[in-house]
Formats: C-alpha cells, structure tokens, sequence
C-alpha cells in the first residue's frame, strides 16, 4: 500500500479522488445491509460526498502528525466488505494506520479478519422489534434530533421516528412550513435526503420513513396507538416541564414507555452526560435528563482533568452564541438583561452548567462557579475553564494528555482536539462532539491552569443526546477500536 510520490500533485489528486469514489457504494453497503457504520478518527463516512472523505482523510494529519491517504484505506475498506460483519462502528482510518505500523509485511485481507475476529459472524444490534421515537417540541434541537434519527435510521430495524407533536400554527399550511424548516437552515444547511408533505393525512415523509404529524396543546390530548405507534420513547423539546410530575404526563399517554428531557432536568430527575455517566442508565429508568448543551461540553473536560491532576475549585465563563429566549431587538423579557438586542450587544446572564456539572461528576460538588456571556453569533459556543489543580502541569503535557484521550479513549465521541492557529467559532458548526479541546489556547502556570472548549451547542448537544437515545433503546453498538 505505498502511495506513489506526489511528482505530479494533479494525478496524484485524480487518483485519490477515483478511490474516494469507489469507497461510497461499499460504505453505503456496510450500512444498509449489515448496519455497519464506517467513520475515520470518529468521523462518520456514511452519506459523505468524494470530496468530504477526502478531507477527512487528510484532517488525520492534525492529530496524527501524518496525512492518512486513500491509498492506505481503500484495501482496509476492501478487506472489510468480504467479512460476514455484524452491526458495528469500526473506524477505517485507525484500522489503517495500525496495518500501516506494522514491522513486517502481511496480507491485508488475513490481517484485517484476523483484528475484527470478534465481529465477523455476530449479528451485533438487534431489537425485537424497531424502536417507536415522537419527538414533542420541533424546535432548533427537534428539528436536529429528526436530522440525526433519520440520518441513522439505516435499515429500518433499530430506531424509527414515527410522529412529532406541535401546536397548530396560524397559518393555513402549517404542516408545509415545519417541512420548510425541517428542509432549510440558515445554520446547519438543507437537510441531506427527500422530504415528501402529504397534507391529507398530516404526514412528512423524510428519506422515506413514514413521520406523522401530531396537532396537540398537552400530552394528555394524544393517544399514540391512534397513530401504530406503541412502547415510544417521547423526546421532549420544549423545555416546559423539567421535573418528573411535569414529564410524567407523556407516560400517562397510550403508547409512551420513556421519557428523554433535552434541557436540564430538575429534583431528583437522572442528568446524563452521555459518556460520564450515562452507566448509571437503569432499565426501570422512564425519565431521564440529557444536561444541557454547557454541562455536556465541560463535563468531559473537567472529569479527565480532575481524574489525573485533581482539581481544587474553579471557574467555568461560557461565551454562547444567542438563543431564542432572547429578543432580536430591544423589548420586555421577564428576564434580567435578556430583553436586549442579542443581535448587537453581549448580554451576561446566569448559567447552573457549573453546578450541574456535580450531578455527572459528584466529586466536583462545591468545587466550581459559574456564568455565562450571550454573544451575537448564532450557534457554536466557548467555555473557558479557569482551575486550581492539585498537581503542578505544563501546557505541553495537558495538551499531551488531552490529545491523547481524545483520540484513544472511551471519551473520544465526547472530546474533539484541534492544534490549528487558525481556527474560529464557524469552523465548528455541525461538529458531533460534545466540545472540541483548543490545545492552542491552554495556558498551565504550576498548579493554575486556563483551558478553551468550542462546542456546537445545538449539534454537538443532539448528538450527546441521540447517544443517550440510542442507550435507553438497547442499541449498544460493537466499536472498533
């Protein structure tokens, strides 16, 4: 698998390119046949265009200080799909560079079945029957959750979106106006796949999963078996109710098993940071919290900090891109400075991120304060950690450290790393980890240290939630490595 020497850069780039596009039918495949999910260093493969495969191969020279090159996948990814695999996420890029180290020469096909022996033969995932989801609420967090299920819905077997539950809107095409929204964002872009709006029977039909819509002010007005759908787990959006008498009301509907809060949830409710302590999930669990979008993206960072350095106290300021709760132009808001232009001012308000944090990490208890800065900028947001460690650190050896957890541990669907002197909030729309770790921002001075965590606060937050989605379905996917 050596690449040829890059004399002539044009054909070297013609020949990549070929590759990239033989890759996608085989990916394709992996997935709808098998279930099995291809990504390079977490970077999912499934769907991508030729020239996004490309870029992520060569996105691997920031964190392995070498550019991964088709040349080196394609025979991994050949190898692959002559395996009997069960459903899986097997990373390609990783699988590559650790052929790629070898001493000795071996046959390709041999190594790689020899490496995925746990997987070949195993069915992997599997339900008894696929897994009814109602998302109620289609605001900015529904809308990615109904991106993300339907990006993952696969063959069919596992998760399925089946309704989403609004209000009735003013407007005589109401049901034309949430596919709009669903189709088209000003953030995120257009939705990757076909959107179908049969009026008669109050149906969208995305990708061609069948997603009805269901008109309704309270819980209490739905019957889902109404609508074939049974045992759903209810994904609630609006933030409305956020203890367990508030949310208990979905499991008073016909049809509703569980119950999943996008927001932080209050009493005694379980807050998951997929990742923390998303083990503390139990079977008898109906409702659980998914934190908010700040306590997932610091969660993870403080734990790994506070796990090998120890942390005394800290201070955690997080720049957050506005929200809909502000005002586009100056008017009442019952709350303090929220009734502001968020559009032209930067707004302090309060954040219970820090002391929710305690709820993932109990050892964290009292440890930490907090607040919270809205800037003009509508999504992607910044948390800046100011610690007091109990050890003495370098900024070297806490980027090492870092670096190090992001790619190889079982925090790395959790912590993104970027070494790269030229990055901005923007460069992070639509990244699917909980916070990406600035390593050229650290500041270490003894036992004081300053970290800078981006992170997609609405993106990189459904993904945490779509994990603990997946969790409380029985979906446990193999992962490779």
């Amino acid at each position: 698998m050596n690449r040829p020497k890059p004399d002539d850069y044009f054909k070297d780039w013609k020949e990549r390119e070929a590759l990239s596009e033989a890759m996608i039918p085989m990916i394709g495949k992996l997935y709808r046949e098998s279930n099995v999910k291809i990504y390079i260093y977490g970077r999912s493969l499934i769907n991508r265009s030729v020239i996004e495969i490309m870029k992520y191969h060569r996105a691997v020279r920031q964190v392995e200080k070498n550019e991964l090159s088709e040349f080196e996948t394609f025979p991994i990814l050949e190898a692959l799909i002559k395996l009997n695999l069960g459903s899986a996420n097997i990373d390609l890029g990783k699988l590559a560079v650790k052929y790629m180290a070898l001493e000795e020469t071996v046959d390709v096909d041999q190594w790689v079945a020899e490496e995925l022996s746990d997987f070949v033969g195993d069915e992997g995932v599997s339900l008894e029957q696929p897994q009814d989801v109602v998302l109620y609420g289609f605001g900015r967090i529904g809308r990615l959750m109904a991106r993300l299920i339907l990006e993952k819905t696969g063959g069919g077997e596992l998760l399925r979106l089946r309704a989403i539950v609004v209000r009735k809107g003013k407007s005589p095409n109401d049901l034309v106006k949430r596919a709009s929204l669903l189709r088209r964002d000003s953030v995120h872009g257009s939705f990757k796949g076909t959107i179908r709006v049969d009026e008669e029977t109050n149906t969208l039909i995305c990708n061609g999963s069948e997603v009805k819509v269901i008109y309704a002010n309270s819980p209490s007005e739905i019957n889902y078996n109404d609508y074939g759908i049974d045992k759903a787990i209810v994904v609630d959006n609006t933030g409305v109710w956020r203890d367990e008498a508030g949310l208990s009301q979905h499991l008073e509907c016909t049809g509703v098993e569980k119950v999943l809060l996008t927001a932080p949830g209050k009493g005694d409710l379980k807050n998951i940071v997929f990742g923390i302590n998303s083990n503390t999930i139990e079977d008898s669990d109906k409702i659980i919290s998914a934190a908010s979008c700040t306590t997932n993206a610091i969660t993870p960072v403080l734990k790994v900090i506070m796990d090998k350095y120890g942390i005394k106290h800290g201070h955690v300021e997080t720049v957050h891109s506005y929200t809909n709760d502000q005002n586009l132009i100056d008017n009442y808001h019952s709350g303090e400075r929220r009734g502001r232009s968020a559009a032209l001012n930067m707004v302090i308000t309060e954040t219970g991120a820090a002391k929710a944090v305690q709820k993932a990490v109990p050892e964290l208890a009292g440890k930490l304060t907090g607040n919270a800065i809205r800037v003009p900028t509508p999504n992607v947001s910044m948390a800046i950690l100011n610690l007091q460690l109990e050890k003495s650190i370098t900024k070297e050896e806490l980027n090492d450290y870092i670096r190090e957890v992001a790619l190889h541990s079982p925090l790395r669907q959790q912590i993104d790393y970027t070494n790269s002197p030229e990055v901005v909030s923007s460069d992070f729309v639509g990244n699917r980890k909980a916070c990406i770790f600035d390593s050229r921002a650290t500041i270490a001075n003894d036992t004081s240290c300053v970290v800078y965590c981006w992170y997609d606060n609405e993106f990189g937050y459904s993904c945490q939630v779509m994990r603990c989605l997946e969790q409380i379905s029985g979906i446990a996917y193999k992962t490779y490595p």
